[in-house]
């Protein structure tokens, strides 16, 4: 990410910065692949320190399914009746040693805080608003947002109406791909998008209250209790490259060609062992005797979930939105049957999804069965 600064901090990090009454601000530095990734200062009316209770929530991991027989999946995620605030709500799907891929379906506010000790997190908005508030400062999401809060952010989500997102729990730093960024960290001309379509937190509210705030912590494979003497949004001031985000998926601007272009051209971020790409309206190839339709092809590193948003996926059928497909590494997979020859001569797609291509295999969660579709294999026949 680029440097962001907001509210107010000394001229100098590590030096005395003191309030009107003449105490200290107190200073933090979070950073990353211990000071030598990206960090950012941040200045509090308390100590960050001051937990006042802690204790085990117990964990958090869920419960895979036995390994089984290879086969294509697909998930009805609309079907899934849980509901609540954004951490209550989540209900995991799939997952590995590198992530873990769920949804939620979000009516109601966090009263409490949360913050993610393992890794990132990514939040895709399919639909809703309201706002994320941080310790860094203010969020509003609307549909189609891309939100990255960093790993060990305190913050809360405040729906304004329900709102379903996909969630991706990172036990890695979650950054724009590599290869569009030039040795300075800018994003380079081909880039799919650019530093005008990324936007940090727009309000940095202060709270300077005492009192009892339990703040969830994920680490470790667990949750943890602790509670604050201070309310945990106490930053006057911050500076440096870490800090949570968002880019819209509606400023993807699709790379195009005269034949299919594969997958990569869709990559929008990075994750250690993983990759999220975006799928947005599009014209189609345009060699006179091009087929739109992807070719049929082998996953042979790679595990490919695709979450479909809104729109026709041309090929693919008994698709929903809010559908997952799997397709694991190992077994060819491509279009359905007949959605070749249809493709021909179509001009353009107004397909919205979100693929996740994972270099692990995933592990399929035990409770997603019961919104599986069972005979989803056997759509090729």
């Amino acid at each position: 990410m680029y440097y962001r600064r907001m509210g107010t901090i000394p001229h100098k990090r590590h030096t005395m910065f003191k309030k009107d009454d003449g105490s200290l601000y107190r200073e933090q530095v979070m950073g990353t692949k211990g000071f030598s990734g990206t960090q950012s200062i941040l200045y509090h009316h308390h100590l960050p320190t001051a937990v006042s209770e802690a204790s085990y929530g117990g964990s958090y991991l869920p419960e895979f399914e036995e390994e089984g027989t290879l086969r294509h999946r697909h998930f009805f995620t609309d079907a899934i009746e849980k509901k609540g605030d954004a951490l209550n709500a989540r209900e995991y799907l799939l997952g590995n040693s590198d992530l873990l891929i769920g949804t939620a379906s979000v009516k109601d506010a966090m009263s409490d805080f949360y913050r993610n000790g393992d890794g990132d997190e990514m939040l895709f908005i399919h639909y809703g608003a309201g706002k994320v508030e941080t310790m860094f400062g203010t969020l509003p999401y609307v549909k189609g947002d891309y939100i990255v809060i960093p790993i060990g952010t305190i913050h809360r989500i405040i729906p304004e109406e329900e709102t379903k997102i996909l969630i991706v729990e990172s036990f890695s730093q979650i950054t724009t791909p590599r290869r569009y960024r030039n040795e300075y960290g800018q994003l380079l001309e081909h880039s799919p998008f650019c530093e005008r379509d990324i936007s940090g937190p727009e309000v940095l509210e202060t709270r300077d209250e005492k009192g009892e705030y339990r703040v969830l912590t994920k680490s470790r494979g667990s949750i943890h209790v602790h509670v604050l003497d201070h309310h945990p949004l106490d930053v006057v001031g911050w500076d440096g490259y870490l800090y949570p985000w968002k880019f819209n998926i509606e400023d993807f601007e699709p790379i195009t060609g005269r034949v299919h272009q594969p997958p990569p051209v869709h990559q929008t971020f990075e994750g250690h062992n993983f990759v999220v790409c975006s799928f947005v309206p599009r014209l189609y190839d345009y060699h006179p005797e091009a087929i739109p339709a992807p070719y049929n092809h082998s996953n042979v590193n790679s595990d490919e979930l695709l979450y479909y948003v809104e729109g026709n996926f041309m090929s693919r059928k008994g698709i929903k939105r809010g559908s997952i497909t799997l397709h694991p590494s190992g077994i060819p997979h491509g279009p359905h049957p007949g959605t070749t020859e249809a493709s021909i001569g179509k001009k353009e797609t107004l397909e919205l999804a979100v693929m996740i291509d994972t270099f692990r295999p995933l592990k399929i969660v035990k409770k997603a069965k019961d919104v599986e579709d069972a005979a989803y294999m056997y759509t090729w026949v």
